[in-house]
């Protein structure tokens, strides 16, 4: 009975929405902890326990980075160069992909998402092309660059915790696959959409990019500590709260305005599925699909990675790695493993309109514009890319 709820709970996580009822996937998973807490499944203490306090430090710090980045209009003045660079629809596209990609890397792809759409949005409608090609390319190059880094995306940020493994061990393997799919992404997108990219001029739009130095280079300072506290070995999280704590240290920025752009809705999910996962991982019906799973996943990556993906599009890919966590310690090469999760769980995002948070963002951040992009034309690319990225990353990863 436990099973089933916990299960329809993870559905309904997947979903993002129940029938008839403002909720969202934060308010699903809190009340699904909350009941369980109600009918003595789990303690209070347990609860907390489950919760590991280093993903979240690591997710707020990141959010108060990106929200000064934010504030001094670093997105905007990316956004603006990358359109004056890009003498054509096709470059344009191929740069769009590069910068999303890389961007991701650093600064979490639901927000690069977020800053680039708008700017795709009005730049492609001005010169008299469709939209389209270039939403979608940015929504699968955010998912893309995002899995190359610890700090990538919220799977990332918690499998680096998971694992102790850094930023060289994910440049450093996951690198070369992701280009490869940023060159597959960008041939699909020419390819599919060739009768779209007409030979024009893109205009710079005319809204003035206003541009705050100072933050600006004091947030560029703060991934520096960030970096050399990871180099130093201080751990991601202190790492990240160094940095954190350079950019709040301030007289010329309120703490409000940071604040509210911090993803507390994020922060609060995160922390019920900590929950939901361990109570989970405790149920007779899980220990025996566990007993029955683990044996065959020594056969090779594939098999993990094929499972990691399926999981990743059936209830979203954070709860995916909160799952198959318990599985890796006990594989043959359990840092292969998590990097296989790592870039599994976020190239699977890539296969449908609703497989990650960046592609909802770039779709719902597009609809004021009147642009609206349809399940199945996203479907047209992100089925075949999702497919051979899959294939590609998982090779490299179990051969070089």
């Amino acid at each position: 009975m436990l099973e089933i709820f916990l299960l329809v709970i993870l559905a309904f996580v997947a979903l993002g929405e129940i029938p008839r009822l403002y909720l969202n996937r934060a308010t699903i998973a809190l009340t699904g902890v909350i009941v369980l807490l109600v009918f003595g499944a789990v303690s209070l203490k347990e609860a907390f326990a489950a919760i590991d306090g280093n993903t979240l430090v690591v997710l707020f710090a990141m959010m108060v980075f990106t929200a000064h980045l934010r504030l001094a209009g670093f997105f905007q003045l990316a956004g603006r160069a990358l359109v004056r660079v890009s003498s054509t629809p096709l470059i344009f596209l191929a740069l769009l992909l590069l910068s999303s990609a890389v961007l991701s890397a650093v600064f979490v792809n639901d927000t690069v998402a977020l800053m680039l759409t708008p700017l795709v949005a009005e730049v492609t409608l001005a010169a008299g092309l469709k939209p389209i090609p270039f939403l979608i390319g940015l929504a699968v190059s955010a998912n893309i660059g995002s899995m190359t880094t610890p700090i990538g995306n919220p799977q990332n940020i918690l499998i680096a915790n998971s694992s102790g493994l850094g930023f060289s061990n994910f440049l450093g393997l996951l690198t070369v696959p992701a280009f490869i799919s940023l060159a597959v992404a960008f041939l699909l997108i020419a390819l599919v959409f060739r009768s779209d990219f007409k030979n024009v001029r893109l205009p710079v739009p005319e809204v003035a990019v206003r541009v705050f130095k100072p933050l600006l280079w004091k947030s560029l300072a703060a991934i520096l500590v960030i970096l050399a506290g990871f180099i130093l070995g201080w751990g991601l999280a202190v790492s990240a709260l160094s940095g954190c704590a350079v950019l709040l240290f301030t007289r010329r920025i309120k703490p409000d305005k940071v604040f509210r752009l911090v993803d507390w809705n994020l922060l609060v999910f995160f922390s019920a599925l900590f929950v939901l996962t361990r109570v989970l991982e405790t149920t007779p019906g899980f220990q025996a699909v566990f007993k029955v799973v683990q044996p065959a996943l020594h056969h090779g990556l594939p098999l993990f990675a094929l499972l990691s993906a399926a999981l990743s599009n059936l209830i979203s890919n954070v709860p995916a790695v909160l799952i198959l966590r318990p599985l890796i310690p006990a594989l043959a090469q359990p840092d292969h493993a998590w990097l296989a999760l790592a870039s599994t769980s976020t190239l699977a995002g890539n296969l449908t309109l609703l497989g990650s948070v960046a592609n909802l963002i770039v779709a719902e951040s597009a609809k004021p514009y009147g642009i609206r992009l349809k399940f199945l034309t996203y479907l047209k690319i992100g089925l075949p890319l999702t497919v051979v990225s899959l294939a590609v990353t998982v090779t490299w990863i179990q051969f070089f």
